[in-house]
Protein backbone atom coordinates (compact mmCIF):
# COMPACT_ATOMS: atom_id res chain seq x y z
CA UNK A 1 0.00 0.00 0.00
CA UNK A 2 1.48 3.35 -1.05
CA UNK A 3 1.74 6.14 1.36
CA UNK A 4 -0.69 9.38 1.57
CA UNK A 5 1.44 12.44 0.27
CA UNK A 6 2.80 14.49 2.68
CA UNK A 7 3.86 11.39 4.99
CA UNK A 8 7.14 11.46 6.77
CA UNK A 9 8.93 9.03 8.32
CA UNK A 10 11.33 8.25 11.29
CA UNK A 11 10.49 11.17 12.61
CA UNK A 12 12.30 12.78 15.95
CA UNK A 13 9.48 12.90 18.69
CA UNK A 14 11.10 14.25 21.78
CA UNK A 15 11.08 17.21 19.45
CA UNK A 16 7.02 17.39 20.20
CA UNK A 17 6.96 17.11 23.83
CA UNK A 18 7.70 19.34 26.66
CA UNK A 19 9.81 17.27 28.67
CA UNK A 20 11.94 16.15 25.37
CA UNK A 21 12.30 12.63 26.22
CA UNK A 22 11.00 9.43 23.95
CA UNK A 23 12.05 8.27 20.53
CA UNK A 24 11.27 8.25 16.67
CA UNK A 25 8.13 7.91 15.19
CA UNK A 26 7.70 5.46 11.99
CA UNK A 27 5.01 7.57 10.62
CA UNK A 28 4.10 11.85 10.90
CA UNK A 29 1.60 14.26 8.95
CA UNK A 30 0.74 17.35 9.69
CA UNK A 31 -3.10 17.30 8.58
CA UNK A 32 -4.04 20.89 7.95
CA UNK A 33 -7.97 20.58 6.90
CA UNK A 34 -10.66 17.87 8.72
CA UNK A 35 -10.84 16.33 4.86
CA UNK A 36 -6.96 15.34 5.21
CA UNK A 37 -6.97 14.72 8.51
CA UNK A 38 -9.88 11.62 7.82
CA UNK A 39 -7.88 10.54 4.96
CA UNK A 40 -5.04 9.86 6.89
CA UNK A 41 -7.37 7.76 9.86
CA UNK A 42 -8.56 6.14 6.95
CA UNK A 43 -5.23 4.89 5.64
CA UNK A 44 -4.40 4.31 9.14
CA UNK A 45 -7.21 2.17 9.52
CA UNK A 46 -6.68 0.23 6.53
CA UNK A 47 -3.16 0.01 7.11
CA UNK A 48 -3.45 -1.17 10.69
CA UNK A 49 -1.16 1.19 11.94
CA UNK A 50 -2.06 2.95 15.10
CA UNK A 51 -3.01 6.66 15.53
CA UNK A 52 -1.40 8.95 18.04
CA UNK A 53 -2.02 12.95 18.25
CA UNK A 54 0.75 15.01 19.67
CA UNK A 55 -0.92 18.70 20.63
CA UNK A 56 1.49 20.78 22.89
CA UNK A 57 3.53 17.87 24.21
CA UNK A 58 2.62 18.55 28.03
CA UNK A 59 1.98 15.45 30.19
CA UNK A 60 3.18 13.10 27.02
CA UNK A 61 5.49 10.55 27.69
CA UNK A 62 6.69 8.58 24.45
CA UNK A 63 8.21 5.66 24.43
CA UNK A 64 12.53 5.36 24.40
CA UNK A 65 11.93 2.90 21.87
CA UNK A 66 9.64 4.95 19.89
CA UNK A 67 5.79 5.11 18.89
CA UNK A 68 5.23 2.16 15.98
CA UNK A 69 2.63 4.36 14.38
CA UNK A 70 1.40 7.55 12.83
CA UNK A 71 1.91 10.84 14.88
CA UNK A 72 -0.62 13.50 13.66
CA UNK A 73 0.30 17.00 14.49
CA UNK A 74 -2.62 19.46 13.57
CA UNK A 75 -1.84 22.32 11.21
CA UNK A 76 -3.65 25.12 9.12
CA UNK A 77 -6.98 25.68 9.80
CA UNK A 78 -7.10 22.89 12.11
CA UNK A 79 -4.93 25.55 14.45
CA UNK A 80 -6.56 28.40 13.98
CA UNK A 81 -8.62 30.80 16.01
CA UNK A 82 -11.31 32.87 14.55
CA UNK A 83 -14.40 35.02 15.86
CA UNK A 84 -18.06 35.00 15.35
CA UNK A 85 -19.84 37.57 17.13
CA UNK A 86 -19.38 35.92 20.70
CA UNK A 87 -18.16 33.05 19.72
CA UNK A 88 -14.28 31.48 19.42
CA UNK A 89 -13.74 28.90 16.63
CA UNK A 90 -10.54 27.09 17.38
CA UNK A 91 -9.24 24.19 15.24
CA UNK A 92 -8.40 21.56 17.36
CA UNK A 93 -4.16 22.00 17.26
CA UNK A 94 -5.40 25.91 18.09
CA UNK A 95 -3.10 26.57 21.80
CA UNK A 96 -5.44 27.20 24.50
CA UNK A 97 -3.70 30.24 26.11
CA UNK A 98 -3.66 31.93 22.65
CA UNK A 99 -7.36 31.38 22.53
CA UNK A 100 -7.69 32.39 26.13
CA UNK A 101 -5.42 35.95 25.04
CA UNK A 102 -6.96 36.51 21.93
CA UNK A 103 -10.79 35.97 23.16
CA UNK A 104 -8.97 38.86 26.10
CA UNK A 105 -8.20 40.48 22.91
CA UNK A 106 -11.36 40.89 21.44
CA UNK A 107 -13.14 41.58 25.00
CA UNK A 108 -14.68 37.94 25.72
CA UNK A 109 -14.98 36.16 28.70
CA UNK A 110 -15.04 32.40 29.73
CA UNK A 111 -12.12 31.26 28.65
CA UNK A 112 -9.46 32.89 30.93
CA UNK A 113 -8.64 29.80 32.67
CA UNK A 114 -7.20 28.43 29.66
CA UNK A 115 -4.22 30.69 29.95
CA UNK A 116 -2.51 28.47 32.26
CA UNK A 117 -3.64 25.08 30.65
CA UNK A 118 0.01 24.50 28.82
CA UNK A 119 -1.91 22.47 25.78
CA UNK A 120 -4.75 22.31 22.80
CA UNK A 121 -8.22 22.79 22.28
CA UNK A 122 -8.49 19.77 21.48
CA UNK A 123 -6.32 17.89 24.09
CA UNK A 124 -8.33 20.04 26.87
CA UNK A 125 -11.56 18.87 25.25
CA UNK A 126 -10.37 15.17 25.18
CA UNK A 127 -8.86 15.55 28.99
CA UNK A 128 -11.78 17.92 29.96
CA UNK A 129 -9.20 20.03 31.41
CA UNK A 130 -10.07 22.90 33.94
CA UNK A 131 -7.62 25.52 36.06
CA UNK A 132 -8.57 28.01 38.33
CA UNK A 133 -11.76 27.64 38.66
CA UNK A 134 -13.55 27.50 35.41
CA UNK A 135 -15.14 24.90 33.53
CA UNK A 136 -14.21 23.62 29.97
CA UNK A 137 -17.88 22.39 29.65
CA UNK A 138 -19.50 25.50 30.40
CA UNK A 139 -18.48 27.44 27.56
CA UNK A 140 -18.00 24.79 25.34
CA UNK A 141 -21.14 24.87 22.52
CA UNK A 142 -19.91 21.89 20.31
CA UNK A 143 -16.96 20.38 18.99
CA UNK A 144 -16.50 18.37 14.87
CA UNK A 145 -14.82 15.00 15.63
CA UNK A 146 -13.10 13.46 13.04
CA UNK A 147 -13.18 10.16 12.59
CA UNK A 148 -11.87 7.70 9.63
CA UNK A 149 -15.18 7.83 8.02
CA UNK A 150 -15.65 11.86 8.18
CA UNK A 151 -16.51 14.98 10.78
CA UNK A 152 -19.28 14.97 12.63
CA UNK A 153 -20.96 17.37 15.16
CA UNK A 154 -21.01 16.59 19.22
CA UNK A 155 -22.14 18.73 21.75
CA UNK A 156 -20.77 18.08 25.57
CA UNK A 157 -23.28 15.86 26.36
CA UNK A 158 -22.27 13.83 24.28
CA UNK A 159 -18.38 13.43 25.31
CA UNK A 160 -18.93 11.88 28.70
CA UNK A 161 -17.05 14.40 30.52
CA UNK A 162 -15.38 13.15 33.91
CA UNK A 163 -12.37 14.34 35.88
CA UNK A 164 -9.66 14.77 33.36
CA UNK A 165 -11.59 12.31 30.98
CA UNK A 166 -14.08 12.27 27.76
CA UNK A 167 -15.30 9.37 25.79
CA UNK A 168 -13.06 10.14 22.76
CA UNK A 169 -11.71 7.36 21.16
CA UNK A 170 -7.86 6.83 19.76
CA UNK A 171 -9.11 7.67 16.13
CA UNK A 172 -12.11 10.40 16.98
CA UNK A 173 -10.22 13.94 16.84
CA UNK A 174 -11.15 16.76 17.88
CA UNK A 175 -10.72 18.63 14.50
CA UNK A 176 -12.92 22.56 15.80
CA UNK A 177 -14.50 23.46 18.91
CA UNK A 178 -17.03 26.48 19.52
CA UNK A 179 -16.79 28.32 22.44
CA UNK A 180 -19.95 30.43 23.42
CA UNK A 181 -18.26 33.38 25.24
CA UNK A 182 -20.42 36.67 26.50
CA UNK A 183 -19.15 40.24 26.14
CA UNK A 184 -16.46 41.88 28.68
CA UNK A 185 -14.21 45.06 28.62
CA UNK A 186 -11.53 43.50 27.17
CA UNK A 187 -8.64 45.14 30.54
CA UNK A 188 -10.48 43.59 32.55
CA UNK A 189 -10.03 40.20 30.72
CA UNK A 190 -6.56 41.31 30.44
CA UNK A 191 -6.19 41.96 33.65
CA UNK A 192 -7.30 38.73 34.93
CA UNK A 193 -5.27 36.73 32.17
CA UNK A 194 -2.04 38.62 34.19
CA UNK A 195 -2.91 37.70 37.11
CA UNK A 196 -3.46 34.42 36.86
CA UNK A 197 -0.30 33.78 34.45
CA UNK A 198 1.51 35.95 37.10
CA UNK A 199 0.13 33.08 39.96
CA UNK A 200 1.38 30.24 37.57
CA UNK A 201 5.07 31.84 37.25
CA UNK A 202 4.95 32.31 41.05
CA UNK A 203 4.53 28.65 41.61
CA UNK A 204 5.67 26.79 38.66
CA UNK A 205 8.68 26.34 36.93
CA UNK A 206 9.67 27.98 33.26
CA UNK A 207 12.09 28.51 31.21
CA UNK A 208 13.21 24.66 31.37
CA UNK A 209 11.67 21.08 29.77
CA UNK A 210 9.26 20.24 32.34
CA UNK A 211 6.64 17.58 31.80
CA UNK A 212 3.99 19.82 33.62
CA UNK A 213 1.50 18.74 36.42
CA UNK A 214 2.57 15.09 37.50
CA UNK A 215 -0.01 13.75 39.59
CA UNK A 216 -3.89 14.68 39.70
CA UNK A 217 -4.68 16.02 43.16
CA UNK A 218 -6.33 13.20 45.19
CA UNK A 219 -9.94 12.96 46.84
CA UNK A 220 -8.46 10.90 49.40
CA UNK A 221 -9.57 12.16 52.65
CA UNK A 222 -6.47 10.84 54.40
CA UNK A 223 -4.63 13.86 52.17
CA UNK A 224 -6.78 16.54 54.49
CA UNK A 225 -6.72 18.45 51.32
CA UNK A 226 -3.40 18.87 50.08
CA UNK A 227 -2.76 18.60 46.75
CA UNK A 228 0.16 16.37 45.53
CA UNK A 229 2.45 19.25 45.05
CA UNK A 230 1.90 19.46 49.03
CA UNK A 231 1.81 15.37 49.51
CA UNK A 232 5.41 14.84 47.30
CA UNK A 233 7.16 18.39 48.91
CA UNK A 234 6.05 16.88 52.44
CA UNK A 235 7.29 13.07 51.51
CA UNK A 236 10.45 14.60 50.47
CA UNK A 237 10.29 14.74 46.99
CA UNK A 238 11.14 18.64 45.94
CA UNK A 239 14.44 18.33 44.08
CA UNK A 240 14.72 14.43 44.57
CA UNK A 241 16.61 12.91 41.23
CA UNK A 242 16.49 10.02 39.05
CA UNK A 243 18.94 9.95 36.06
CA UNK A 244 18.32 13.10 34.12
CA UNK A 245 14.79 13.25 35.54
CA UNK A 246 14.20 15.34 38.79
CA UNK A 247 11.23 16.59 40.51
CA UNK A 248 11.20 20.91 40.38
CA UNK A 249 12.77 22.85 43.82
CA UNK A 250 10.05 24.97 43.02
CA UNK A 251 6.84 22.73 42.51
CA UNK A 252 7.43 19.01 43.77
CA UNK A 253 4.44 18.30 41.27
CA UNK A 254 6.55 19.17 38.37
CA UNK A 255 9.39 17.07 36.64
CA UNK A 256 12.20 18.56 35.03
CA UNK A 257 14.60 16.77 32.04
CA UNK A 258 18.02 18.00 33.21
CA UNK A 259 19.47 17.62 29.59
CA UNK A 260 20.09 14.11 29.15
CA UNK A 261 16.46 12.55 30.82
CA UNK A 262 15.04 9.38 29.06
CA UNK A 263 11.01 8.07 29.74
CA UNK A 264 12.80 5.57 31.74
CA UNK A 265 13.86 8.02 34.25
CA UNK A 266 10.52 9.87 34.56
CA UNK A 267 8.81 6.78 34.95
CA UNK A 268 11.40 5.72 37.72
CA UNK A 269 10.92 9.35 39.00
CA UNK A 270 7.28 9.28 39.14
CA UNK A 271 7.33 5.76 40.32
CA UNK A 272 9.17 6.42 43.35
CA UNK A 273 7.47 9.89 44.26
CA UNK A 274 3.94 7.78 44.14
CA UNK A 275 6.23 5.50 46.81
CA UNK A 276 6.71 7.88 49.31
CA UNK A 277 3.45 9.64 49.43
CA UNK A 278 1.42 6.33 49.63
CA UNK A 279 3.87 5.45 52.48
CA UNK A 280 3.89 8.70 54.42
CA UNK A 281 -0.15 8.96 54.22
CA UNK A 282 -1.65 5.73 52.63
CA UNK A 283 -2.73 8.28 49.56
CA UNK A 284 -2.21 6.75 46.28
CA UNK A 285 -1.14 9.31 43.63
CA UNK A 286 -3.15 8.58 40.25
CA UNK A 287 -0.86 9.96 37.15
CA UNK A 288 -1.64 13.25 34.71
CA UNK A 289 0.01 11.47 31.98
CA UNK A 290 -0.55 10.66 28.19
CA UNK A 291 1.13 7.65 26.84
CA UNK A 292 2.48 6.75 23.12
CA UNK A 293 4.63 4.08 22.40
CA UNK A 294 5.26 0.46 24.34
CA UNK A 295 6.06 2.51 27.87
CA UNK A 296 6.17 0.28 30.81
CA UNK A 297 4.23 2.43 33.06
CA UNK A 298 3.11 -0.16 35.19
CA UNK A 299 4.96 1.38 38.07
CA UNK A 300 3.08 4.66 37.97
CA UNK A 301 -0.44 2.85 38.04
CA UNK A 302 -0.44 -0.15 40.42
CA UNK A 303 -1.99 0.01 43.19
Amino acid sequence: MSLPEGLERDYPLARLTTVRTGGWGDYFARPDSAERLAELLAWSRSAGVEVGVVGSGSNLLIADDGFRGLVLKLDGLLASIEREGTQLLCGGGARLPQASARAARDGLTGLEFGVNIPGTVGGAVKMNANAYGGDLAEVLEWVEVTTPTGTDVRTPADLGFSYRRSNLRADEIVARASFALAPAEPETVKAALADMRARRREAQPSGIKTFGSTFKNPDDPRAEGKSAGMLLDQAGCRGLAVGGARFSQKHANFVENRGDASTADVIALMAEGRRRVRERFGVVLEPEVQLLGQVDAAPIFEA
